[in-house]
């Protein structure tokens, strides 16, 4: 069962746009059944169902991912780029996930291509957990500029240090977590 809890924060800072999940390990070992039963995808998380039958505006797809538009972009082009199979999110991407997300980068810039968009004007990256709103991993591809600066701050980078990849953030940049994986270290909220 999906234990779901909303905090006062960050969700009332940030108008509702993130919420926040806690799983317990009942939860994760029915999860893991459901998807093995279903071919890869659990069958209530709306990202395994993405179609244009299904309300959304598919913008590209293969065998592995399926781009669509964000239905409330944050940016003058906001794209999602999402794995046909489920893998709830970037916390529990390894060592290993680093080529999957590197695929995950290349799509999202033929995207961004496809609009002209100049590489000084992209950001592409993941919400980190429990800062998020869908648990299935999915690329943000972003043609900038912002729509306001509160989707800004929803989006902030913050670099690293001699030690870290990236600093405390609730969004790493794809780059950064390609690196992070790379290292064989977990990506999460902390400096890292």
């Amino acid at each position: 069962m999906l234990t779901m809890h909303k905090s006062n924060f960050p969700s009332s800072f940030f108008g509702g746009c993130f919420i926040i999940r806690k799983f317990t390990d009942t939860d994760n070992t029915h999860r893991h059944a459901d998807i093995a039963e279903n071919g890869g995808k659990l069958p209530n998380c709306i990202f395994c169902n993405i179609s244009v039958d299904n309300g959304f505006d598919v913008e590209w797809e293969n065998d592995e991912f399926i781009v669509f538009a964000d239905y409330r972009p944050a940016a003058q082009y906001h794209f999602l780029v999402v794995p046909k199979t489920h893998i709830a999110n970037v916390k529990t991407l390894q060592k290993e996930d680093a080529s999957r997300v590197m695929r995950m980068v290349g799509i999202g810039h033929s995207i961004l291509d496809k609009y002209d968009v100049p590489s000084t004007s992209r950001r592409l990256g993941f919400h980190i957990p429990p800062f998020y709103s869908v648990d299935h991993l999915h690329l943000h591809v972003q043609g900038l500029p912002y729509k306001s600066k509160l989707y800004q701050a929803k989006y902030h980078i913050a670099t690293g240090s001699q030690s870290s990849n990236k600093g405390f953030s609730w969004f790493v940049e794809a780059s950064q977590a390609i690196r992070i994986l790379e290292q064989g270290r977990q990506i999460g909220i902390l400096p890292c």
